[in-house]
């Protein structure tokens, strides 16, 4: 059975998760010096999912599920200005900003689509395992990471010549379902959530091995990376909690309860972490420093995953059920 972010709602709102780590109950403050806004909402295609961007071009990428399309959004005007023709179902999406390459997982064509970011069209199609669904990419070494959820892989992709290198099992089990990737790209590590056996593998890059598994909460849905402060965040959609893990060490040192949540993001020059709410329909906006929710901003319907523009200071956010994309800027004074 695919594990929707609805599923995922429907699940943690009666399931509460004990975690044997210290916990932090998290509390909304007022929204203030920190605070952020909806500035504008974008329509897209039938059930948006994955949103990656390039900052460097301002452009948005996202994908629709049910329209087995990627809607590429001009960041400066907040528009469509393409709708590209990918797989079956794609859901995870991710962006070479040095080559403006776009990489979309197609969960039900077993697929990687290639979208040239200058024309929009697709270049290449890379078969991977089954059911490929989180996506991340290492511009250094040009080289993309895709969590094949029924196969208990990672495919690693050379994205010179858009061929697998290898492939890497991941998990404690073989029930693991690996779903989301981030990749912390200033060392090359690798992490993906395991939503069957409830842990996150730690893969080195250079290496293409697992050098670790973390235990975190149940169904590990979102993952993002800090790569100032080589910290990681996992959303564990059942037990409705955030689990903070030190990259050093590769141990968890906080959970924060939050809610039911899906995708996440971060911003490492303020060391603040942007979260889904799927149930709520709003994004819960934490503190790096003290894993405290600082603001919750209300978003559109069923929001699922979140990306983040350094460069304009902007947070895009797709709302499933809505079929659009939220636009979130700094408020102001």
């Amino acid at each position: 059975m695919r594990f929707t972010p609805r599923a995922a709602c429907l699940i943690g709102a009666v399931v509460t998760a004990l975690i044997p780590v210290a916990t932090t109950t998290a509390s909304a403050a007022p929204a203030a010096p920190g605070c952020i806004a909806v500035t504008a909402t974008i329509p897209v295609g039938n059930f948006p999912r994955g949103v990656a961007v390039n900052p460097k071009t301002r452009t948005v990428y996202v994908t629709n599920v049910s329209g087995d399309s990627v809607s590429v959004i001009n960041g400066r005007t907040n528009t469509v200005t393409a709708t590209v023709p990918v797989g079956a179902e794609p859901f995870g999406i991710a962006v070479n900003n040095n080559t403006r390459a776009v990489y979309v997982a197609n969960t039900q064509s077993n697929t990687v689509s290639v979208i040239n970011g200058r024309t929009n069209t697709v270049t290449a199609t890379i078969s991977v395992g089954r059911s490929p669904d989180g996506i991340a990419v290492i511009p250094k070494t040009d080289t993309i990471y895709v969590a094949n959820t029924l196969s208990n892989t990672v495919s690693v992709i050379n994205g010179r010549t858009n061929t697998v290198t290898a492939t890497i099992p991941v998990g404690t089990d073989r029930f693991a379902e690996p779903f989301a990737v981030a990749a912390d790209i200033r060392t090359g590590t690798v992490y993906v959530t395991n939503l069957g056996d409830d842990s996150v593998s730690v893969i080195n890059g250079p290496t293409g091995t697992v050098i670790a598994n973390i235990p975190v909460g149940i169904n590990p849905l979102g993952i993002a990376v800090n790569k100032a402060t080589r910290t990681v965040y996992v959303t564990n959609g059942q037990s409705l909690t955030m689990s903070v893990i030190n990259g050093r060490t590769n141990t968890v040192t906080a959970t924060v309860s939050v809610g039911n949540m899906f995708g996440a993001a971060v911003n490492p020059q303020n060391d603040t972490v942007y979260l889904a709410n799927t149930g709520a329909d709003t994004v819960s906006v934490v503190s790096g420093r003290t894993n405290t929710v600082t603001a919750t901003v209300p978003v559109g319907s069923a929001p699922v995953n979140i990306a983040v523009n350094l460069n304009a200071r902007t947070i895009y956010v797709t709302n499933e059920d809505g079929n659009s994309v939220s636009v979130l800027a700094p408020c102001r004074s």
